[in-house]
């Protein structure tokens, strides 16, 4: 019986390239695999006028969308634009009330404002930033997933995940977390599927994971 393919469309994390799912195979007789990439912002655009935008990359009906981190968010912001069919975050958050407190304090005090400036100029804490604390030996490996370095986008995009206002998380949403998640910890999430040891981009080092597990979670009701 002829079963259509399921477009997959995967949104990778903040100031990252479609590298990062460079790992990430799925069944070729099921699954069609998309990358997006991130867009310049215009000047004031709103998160929602951004994911209007980039949601008209998505040339198909009915899709799965995939997001790491602060791509979590933006595929959150498409689904209110696109047919879905499935909703999956993976180290990333589903409401602002699972901000780690000092994100939520940086966006009372606006400190993000201050960020930006340091990161653009500062490639070793724009990483530890996008990716986790524990990253100082294999920063060079990481480095090569950074593919967006201008200085509107880098403010753009952290001041909207510090400051993303979603209160209740969108129904049927699957949200992928690692226990070991420094950038959001797990104490932090609610209903999540849970990945023992991994961290904030185990989507690199935990990819056997993704790759026997996803389709089943596409798949799954």
């Amino acid at each position: 019986m002829y079963q259509p393919i399921i477009h997959v469309y995967l949104m990778p994390g903040l100031a990252a390239s479609p590298k990062i799912f460079e790992y990430i195979k799925l069944p070729e007789n099921q699954f069609q695999i998309h990358y997006l990439e991130w867009l310049l912002p215009i000047d004031n655009e709103t998160i929602t006028d951004y994911a209007l935008r980039l949601s008209k990359n998505i040339k198909h009906e009915n899709v799965v969308l995939i997001g790491v981190s602060f791509g979590g968010v933006i595929v959150q912001e498409m689904s209110k634009h696109v047919q879905v069919r499935k909703l999956i975050i993976i180290s990333s958050v589903k409401s602002l009330n699972e901000l780690p407190k000092h994100m939520q304090l940086a966006k009372m005090t606006m400190a993000y404002k201050l960020l930006p400036t340091q990161l653009v100029s500062n490639i070793d804490l724009f990483a530890k930033y996008a990716f986790g604390t524990n990253v100082t030996k294999r920063l060079e490996l990481y480095k090569m997933y950074l593919s967006v370095n201008d200085s509107h986008y880098l403010n753009w995009a952290i001041k909207n995940m510090i400051c993303w206002n979603q209160e209740v998380p969108i129904p049927n949403i699957v949200h992928i977390h690692g226990e070991n998640d420094t950038v959001f910890p797990i104490k932090n999430i609610r209903d999540c599927i849970t990945i023992k040891n991994g961290s904030h981009i185990m989507i690199l080092n935990k990819y056997k994971w993704f790759n026997e597990h996803l389709p089943s979670i596409i798949l799954g009701n």
